[in-house]
């Protein structure tokens, strides 16, 4: 059973970084491409980053030049380093894997807040 648990959420004033962390377990993590995934109150689940295990890399516009997504495949980690924080970045975070061969399979975290605000 593939399981993916993030952390590193919180409260962070404007212009403040935090880092957010997700682990998989239960399967191969070379197998998948993995990224993040935000939704505020009211609003769909939209594409934050991706990276794939080659290391090839995607981002939102709106995050673009702020966020990095990077990965270790030996620790099974994927990393959403976010600066230049800004309160339109509050929504909860989800850590996504998708596989490159089964694209079927799609697995998704719990989700952990960040909250950006004076």
């Amino acid at each position: 059973q593939v399981q993916l648990v993030e952390s590193g959420g919180g409260l962070v004033q404007p212009g403040g970084s935090l880092r957010l962390s997700c682990t998989l377990s239960g399967s191969i993590f070379s197998l998948y491409d993995m990224g993040w995934y935000r939704q505020a109150p009211g609003n769909p689940r939209d594409l934050v980053a991706v990276i794939t295990n080659s290391g090839s890399t995607n981002y939102a516009d709106s995050v673009k030049g702020r966020f990095a997504v990077s990965r270790d495949n030996a620790k099974k980690m994927v990393y959403l380093q976010m600066n230049s924080l800004k309160p339109e970045d509050t929504a909860v975070y989800y850590c996504n894997a998708q596989n490159r061969i089964a694209a079927q399979y799609v697995y998704w975290g719990p989700g952990t807040q960040v909250t950006v605000s004076s």
